[in-house]
């Protein structure tokens, strides 16, 4: 249940007002999310076990549409211009890729979940879901963890270190919390897997132990990704990292219409050499008896 943490220059969008009540929501759910999800998985000892998925369901539904919402950010900073990708590799699989992933996680949770509430409303009468449902609480899981190590491959050049610092202090934790519920499916499968069991005996006390866990990894991260946010959007002269690969100037160019400084200053290099060629060579087909004329 982990979200995108990125310092593009590119993300920021829109203006400047709507950008960072967006971007402020944006990590507030989040973390708000990391709350619900401990609650969930601390109901889960209750005598009421099942508002334990409820909870679980709705925090995987609000982490779903942060994911949307950081995957639409990045587009919107490109003018979903699909074609800048191709320019910039970190862009492709990082910026795109990880919203994209952490959001078919946690649906592939979501539904895990969701089969799990289903047999324990109507009376363990979805057998045939007991597989899938545990193969979804791994899969999701797996595909946090391969967000997670997307997130870690991000390359800085320009960034300032602050903000590196504070990328890592949201990557780490993120890394960490997937792996611990990965595991903990991992186990949990395991164990079920030599007696049958239905409904919410498929989960057992190491799945919910390693889940608060992980959660509260989760809590970590976000609460260091709303310092991160607030750091980048109220802080004025703090580098973010560019679009690379030539992708910034043809964003340029197509915004405004024109070419990039750098290129339009190199073109017209180019034009003034040109005349000054053709200037030469006239004067050099020019006879001298003309330009002597020329001169009376």
């Amino acid at each position: 249940m982990v979200k995108l943490a990125s310092a593009r220059e590119s993300r920021t969008y829109g203006s400047r007002l709507s950008r960072n009540r967006a971007e402020y929501m944006n990590a507030g759910l989040y973390l708000f999310s990391t709350v619900v999800l401990i609650c969930g998985f601390a109901a889960m000892f209750s005598r009421e076990p099942r508002s334990g998925l409820v909870l679980m369901l709705i925090a995987l539904a609000i982490i779903i549409a942060v994911n949307i919402h950081d995957l639409l950010a990045h587009l919107a900073g490109i003018d979903y211009r699909f074609s800048l990708m191709g320019f910039d590799t970190q862009l492709a699989l990082v910026e795109f890729a990880v919203p994209v992933v952490q959001a078919l996680g946690s649906a592939l949770f979501f539904v895990g979940i969701l089969f799990l509430f289903l047999q324990a409303e109507k009376g363990y009468g979805y057998y045939k879901m007991e597989k899938h449902a545990l193969g979804m609480l791994i899969a999701g899981p797996v595909l946090w963890v391969l967000g997670s190590i997307h997130n870690l491959c991000q390359i800085y050049e320009r960034a300032d270190g602050h903000v590196q610092i504070l990328q890592q202090s949201v990557q780490i934790p993120f890394l960490i919390g997937s792996v611990l519920f990965m595991v903990g499916a991992i186990l949990n499968s395991y164990e079920k897997a030599q007696i049958t069991h239905h409904g919410l005996q498929l989960v057992g006390r190491t799945w919910v132990w390693l889940g608060i866990c992980g959660s509260l990894m989760f809590f970590i991260g976000g609460l260091t990704n709303v310092i991160k946010v607030f750091k980048m959007l109220q802080i004025n002269g703090l580098r973010l990292e560019k679009l690379r690969g030539g992708a910034q100037d043809r964003l340029i160019e197509g915004r405004e219409g024109h070419i990039p400084l750098i290129i339009e200053e190199t073109r017209k290099k180019m034009i003034l050499d040109e005349e000054k060629e053709a200037a030469a060579a006239a004067a050099a087909s020019t006879p001298y008896k003309d330009v002597l004329l020329g001169r009376t």
